[in-house]
C-alpha cells in the first residue's frame, strides 16, 4: 500500500500506530480532528515544515482514523483514544510534549490534561467542543458514499472560504477513505446522527472538569466556525485557569489551513514562552 498519508509505524498502547515525523528539539504532537477519510497528515502537512524548522514535529493517526491498526473488538470513546495517545507519548518516551489539537483532536488533548496536565508543557486548541452545545443536523459524513463530488461537497461544509477545497485535497481524502477502511470504520466511531435540521445537544468537557487543566493553552477559533461554535472556545478560556484566546474573522472549522501563516506565527509564539 502506497499512499503520502502513510509514514513511520511504532506500536503505541498495543496498536501499530501510523505517524509522521519532522524536526528536532521540543516534542510538539500534531493530533487530527475527525471526518471522513481524515488522517493526521491530511490534517497538518501543510503546516508540519514551518513548525519543524523550531521543534520535533509528530502527527499520529489516533486510532479508528487514517492507517493505525484498528482492534476489531475496540469500543471506540474518550477512554480508549486518551489510553491510544498515552501510549504512543510513552512508546516515544516524549517528555513534557505539547499538545495541539483540532476539533476532535483538541477535545481529546483537553481530556489527556484532565488526568495528567503535569506531564504537557502546553496545549493549542483550535474549534474545540467545550461544555454543551446545540447543533443542527444537516449533511453528515455518516451517510457518506464514496465519490470524489461527494468528498468534495463534504469538504467544502469547513472552511469559510470554499475555494480553499482543491482538487488535489479532494482526492487524497477520498483515497484514504478507499483504502483505509472506508464507510465502516467510520460509523464505527460516532452514532448515526437524527434528521436533517433537528436540533441535538452536543457535550464536550464540562466546566468542571475544564477547571481542572493546569496546561497553558492557546486556543484559536474561526469566528464562522459552523462545526464548533465559538462558545465553546469562549468557555474553556473562562474555565481553564491558564488559557488565551485569538478568534479569525472570516475563517471556518479549518484554522491551520484557513489562515497557515497566522496559525503557524501564534503557535511558534506561543510555545516559545512556555517553560522549559
Amino acid at each position: 500500500m502506497n499512499h503520502p498519508a502513510i509514514g513511520k509505524t511504532i506500536v503505541a498502547a498495543g496498536l501499530k500506530t501510523n505517524y509522521h515525523e519532522m524536526g528536532s528539539g521540543r516534542p510538539v504532537i500534531l493530533l487530527h480532528g475527525s471526518g471522513m477519510g481524515v488522517s493526521g497528515w491530511e490534517n497538518w502537512r501543510r503546516v508540519m515544515p514551518d513548525l519543524a524548522k523550531r521543534h520535533r514535529i509528530l502527527a499520529p493517526d489516533i486510532v479508528g482514523f487514517g492507517f493505525t491498526e484498528r482492534p476489531a473488538e475496540a469500543q471506540y470513546n474518550i477512554k480508549f483514544w486518551v489510553q491510544h495517545l498515552t501510549g504512543f507519548i510513552e512508546a516515544l518516551g516524549l517528555e513534557k510534549p505539547v499538545l495541539i489539537g483540532n476539533s476532535f483532536g483538541g477535545s481529546l488533548a483537553l481530556a489527556y490534561a484532565a488526568r495528567q496536565s503535569d506531564k504537557l508543557a502546553g496545549m493549542v486548541l483550535m474549534g474545540t467542543p467545550a461544555g454543551d452545545f446545540t447543533r443542527t443536523s444537516g449533511s453528515s459524513a455518516w451517510y457518506y458514499e464514496p465519490s470524489l463530488e461527494n468528498m468534495g461537497a463534504l469538504l467544502r461544509e469547513f472552511p469559510y472560504d470554499k475555494s480553499i477545497v482543491d482538487d488535489e485535497m479532494i482526492a487524497s481524502r477520498h483515497e484514504v477513505t478507499m483504502m483505509a477502511g472506508g464507510l465502516d470504520a467510520y460509523r464505527a466511531l460516532f452514532p448515526e446522527p437524527g434528521p436533517a435540521g433537528e436540533q441535538r445537544t452536543v457535550r464536550g468537557l464540562p466546566p468542571a472538569t475544564l477547571e481542572q487543566v493546569s496546561t497553558p493553552v492557546l486556543a484559536l477559533h474561526g469566528r464562522e466556525d459552523k462545526m464548533i461554535p465559538l462558545e465553546c472556545s469562549l468557555r474553556i478560556v473562562e474555565h481553564v485557569p491558564n488559557a488565551e484566546l485569538h478568534v479569525f474573522g472570516k475563517c471556518g472549522h479549518w484554522v491551520q489551513i484557513e489562515r497557515k501563516d497566522a496559525f503557524v506565527e501564534q503557535t511558534l509564539n506561543f510555545i516559545a514562552r512556555l517553560a522549559a
